[in-house]
């Protein structure tokens, strides 16, 4: 079985990804928009079972699902891979399906893209679900007990806010702002976290 390479937060190029896609003509779409934007499709599922197989076999960078598939719809695939901790995903979506994407945002769905989409829809939405993975991997090898990470998660969310408003920074560069305090002052991310919240860390770049 192939490594996943670590996918640093805010790489855009070049992934390896697994495509999820009933419609024929939409997947064919996908893959060709995904192949010209640099990235290695691996793998193509028409349905959901299939999906999560294939993600399991190939271990993928990035998976890019329809919401709305046979077998096993696209939610609760993401949350099989998700929580696996096998891949980010990139859930298509229309825009009736928001309630129904918004709860599997902690399973895995790391972005969305409406349909229909183009290629300048697909690119931002990759970026932001490799970085959104790799601050999730660095918070769980920071943190192992499972409600510690998500307050941290939490916590940290709150902080990049923060950040991102005060030093214009994007979400990405944020959070390696975060890491870099901690690993720097040598404290855990909720910590540094916290401070930046309560005003007592004062960010600076």
């Amino acid at each position: 079985m192939p490594e996943t390479a670590a996918v640093p937060a805010g790489v855009s190029a070049p992934l390896r990804i697994v495509v999820a896609e009933d419609e024929a003509i939409i997947r064919l779409d996908l893959v060709e928009m995904l192949r010209e934007a640099g990235h290695d499709v691996i793998g193509e599922a028409g349905d959901g079972r299939k999906a999560v197989e294939l993600v399991g076999e190939l271990r993928p960078d990035l998976v890019v699902m329809d919401v709305k598939m046979p077998r096993l719809d696209g939610i609760s695939a993401a949350q099989e891979i998700g929580g696996a901790g096998l891949a980010p995903v990139v859930m298509l979506t229309a825009f009736s399906d928001k309630e129904l994407v918004e709860r599997a945002s902690e399973a895995g769905v790391m972005a969305y893209v409406l349909k229909p989409f183009t290629a300048d829809d697909l690119r931002p939405a990759i970026t932001v679900a490799a970085g959104r993975w790799a601050e999730r991997k660095a918070l769980e090898s920071e943190v192992a007990d499972l409600f510690e990470r998500l307050e941290t998660r939490k916590a940290v969310d709150k902080a990049k806010g923060v950040l991102m408003k005060s030093l214009d920074l994007d979400e990405a560069e944020a959070f390696r702002w975060i890491q870099k305090a901690a690993m720097d002052r040598r404290l855990g991310m909720r910590e540094v976290a916290d401070a930046v919240v309560a005003g007592a860390a004062q960010p600076k770049r």
